[in-house]
Parts: structure tokens; C-alpha cells; sequence
């Protein structure tokens, strides 16, 4: 996939903006070699989903520090875990749905 060159930069830039949001400090980053790697994640899941993940390992994972390496060796399990959530809370809808209904008709 060919991308904007400026893609890993922004996202970079998102990267820094939530970890301010989160722990109040700048975080130092080596831009350029971490391009690198942001763009490897771009290549992998797409642009747009690189942005979700970002934002669901700050606002849904709770590890410490949220080092940047940590979401670069993992973003592809962060993502599998994202979407087995998501599976989970459509399953978990469906299932108080038809418990209410069987409820509503009398019991099973």
C-alpha cells in the first residue's frame, strides 16, 4: 500500500497528543526513526484504522506508561482484542434481547 508520506508523522503527533491527555508530560519521541514503525502499522492495518488503535490502546488498555514500542509489537494483537470486544458486546446484546423476550412470553 502506498500512503502519504506524512501519515506516520500525524500519527505520531496523535500518539503524543493522547499520552499528554492521559499523563500531563510531553513525550519525548525520536520522530524519525519511529516513522519507521508507524508506517509498518500503516502498511499492516491501513491509515484510518491505525488512528482506532491508537485511541483504543490509550482510552482501553490499561498498560502503564503506554510505551510506543508496546503498541508497535503489539498493535496486531490490540487490534484482534478490539474486535473480539466488539463480537462480545453484539453477542452479549443479542443474548439480554432474547432473555427479555422469553421473559416477557412467560419463561422458557
Amino acid at each position: 500500500m502506498a500512503s502519504n508520506t506524512k501519515e506516520p508523522y500525524v500519527l505520531i503527533g496523535l500518539y503524543q497528543k493522547l499520552y499528554f491527555e492521559k499523563y500531563g508530560k510531553q513525550l519525548t519521541i525520536n520522530k524519525f526513526r519511529e516513522k519507521w514503525a508507524m508506517q509498518d502499522v500503516i502498511d499492516s492495518v491501513g491509515y484510518e484504522k491505525a488512528i482506532e488503535l491508537i485511541s483504543y490502546y490509550f482510552n482501553n488498555i490499561n498498560k502503564v506508561g503506554h510505551p510506543i514500542q508496546f503498541f508497535f509489537f503489539n498493535f496486531d494483537k490490540i487490534e484482534a482484542l478490539k474486535i473480539e470486544v466488539e463480537k462480545d458486546k453484539v453477542y452479549r446484546l443479542h443474548t439480554l434481547e432474547d432473555t427479555k423476550k422469553m421473559v416477557e412470553e412467560g419463561g422458557m
